[in-house]
């Protein structure tokens, strides 16, 4: 009896499943208006854009809060943590208000100072007279303006999140706020502007310096930038209490390496989500970056297994963000092979930037950003200028040679012109910032506050409560 009741139950649930379903199927008219869409669209590139969109906010929070707060020591994991979350706020708002205007706004050029978008004036759907509907301004033939600008605000977030590697566990975070807001709209805004919005180090620009140059999806804009600016602010701040003399090994590997396979994750959006479609070419810049993260995860360890004796977690961490970092700029122009190259090159630099270098220079980068994003971005732009080819993308057009590995000389100076140009922009307005904040709000918290630690002292929690 109890069988047989059962069977009746499961046949009512699959006639109520069943019936609705094959009405909704047979009706001439949808049961619901669908709002109607904009002709030009295509589904599936903006359904692409607005996956990696996700897949970039990923790598602040949760992949680069964890990566930064297993490095640091255990009293400081909030204080980390809460400098990425609180930036994924802050910059997001930032960059609707005025950032993408500054970027993107107005003509090409040097010019960068634009109120074009302000509030975001001109990006929205709009109510359309003639069709007599809402239309929502284009960014191209395939994605709205609204998703290109949503895409390139998550690397307005991440870039200046990136440099609080440089000054982990000593910076006042109201004056680590402030130098973000005032940095991203004076050196990342104006960077922007001229490399992706047809400014003077784009290739293909007419009156480009040098020829202009390729950065495919942050190079020059995000890792040179941000790294060389966190040597700045390294030098500037000052080493941390006890550096060099008491031991401050990372507290909790087991964050970093979750932060760093999350990174790995989420820079498929950053580097292919930069193709802006879902076409061939971001296909290429997918198996790109995969590649070169995974040449740079075994570079590393081996070096430290030639040079110490064993390989660590750590290392093939550092070692996958070091290959994802340099294959930035060229994951669109590169075939597979030379993307590996590029890894492996990049995992050797970057080890030694990070333990030689360092070492005998005497700063306390504390997190290496300088180390892995400054050189392994500066290393991917140079590389990008010797193995772009035109088999991925037809720079000068007609099918002419683009970079040195197919005889063009060309490109290769254009990419180091826009590295230096780069890196004296980039340290030099962020030495200015700091110069000012350092006189208005400072830019150190207090020596009790450092040893205490940044968690209770500029947060009032811990991160590990032992009962």
């Amino acid at each position: 009896m109890r069988t047989f009741l059962r069977l009746q139950v499961l046949l009512w649930l699959l006639v109520l499943t069943f019936v609705p379903t094959c009405a909704l199927f047979a009706a001439d008219e949808p049961a619901v208006a669908s709002e109607p869409e904009d002709d030009a669209l295509s589904t599936g590139d903006n359904a692409w854009m607005l996956a990696s969109s996700a897949l970039v906010l990923m790598m602040t929070a949760p992949g680069l809060a964890m990566f930064y707060g297993g490095l640091v020591r255990k009293k400081n994991v909030l204080g980390v943590m809460m400098q990425c979350f609180f930036l994924m706020g802050l910059m997001s708002v930032l960059w609707a208000v005025v950032g993408y205007s500054f970027a993107f706004g107005g003509e090409g050029g040097w010019s960068w100072f634009s109120f074009e978008y302000f509030a975001m004036t001109g990006v929205g759907s709009e109510w359309n007279e003639a069709a007599g509907r809402p239309v929502t301004p284009m960014y191209d033939a395939s994605i709205p303006l609204l998703t290109h600008m949503v895409f390139q605000g998550m690397f307005f977030i991440i870039t200046p999140a990136l440099i609080c590697g440089a000054f982990a566990e000593r910076m006042k975070f109201s004056t680590m706020a402030v130098f973000c807001i005032i940095w991203g709209l004076f050196v990342y805004c104006p960077l922007c502007h001229w490399v992706w919005d047809g400014g003077p180090l784009a290739l293909g620009v007419e009156g480009a310096v040098a020829g202009g140059a390729l950065d495919f999806a942050g190079g020059t804009v995000v890792h040179i930038s941000s790294g060389s600016s966190a040597l700045v602010c390294a030098l500037l701040i000052g080493n941390r209490l006890g550096f060099g003399k008491d031991p401050m090994p990372p507290h909790n590997l087991t964050y970093t390496a979750m932060g760093a396979a999350m990174l790995w994750v989420g820079w498929f959006g950053f580097n292919a989500g930069s193709a802006l479609s879902a076409g061939g070419s971001a296909s290429g810049a997918f198996v790109a970056t995969h590649l070169s993260a995974a040449a740079g995860a075994i570079a590393w360890p081996i070096m430290e297994w030639i040079t110490r004796g064993k390989p660590s977690i750590l290392g093939a961490c550092s070692g996958a963000v070091a290959g994802l970092v340099c294959i930035t700029p060229a994951c669109g122009f590169v075939l597979p092979m030379p993307a590996i190259i590029m890894g492996l090159a990049a995992g050797v630099v970057c080890f030694y930037a990070c333990t030689t270098l360092k070492a005998k220079l005497g700063y306390d980068d504390a997190l290496d950003a300088f180390g892995v994003h400054g050189i392994g971005g500066t290393l991917g732009a140079v590389l990008t200028g010797v193995f772009a080819t035109k088999h991925v993308y037809d720079g000068y057009g007609g099918g002419a040679s683009l970079g040195l590995a197919e005889g063009n000389a060309s490109l290769i100076i254009g990419q180091i012109v826009a590295v230096i140009i780069t890196l004296v922009f980039s340290m030099g307005v962020t030495f200015v910032i700091l110069k000012i904040l350092d006189a208005t709000m400072g830019l150190r918290v207090s020596q009790e506050s450092e040893v205490r630690g940044l968690d209770l002292s500029e947060h009032g929690e811990e991160g590990y409560i032992f009962l």
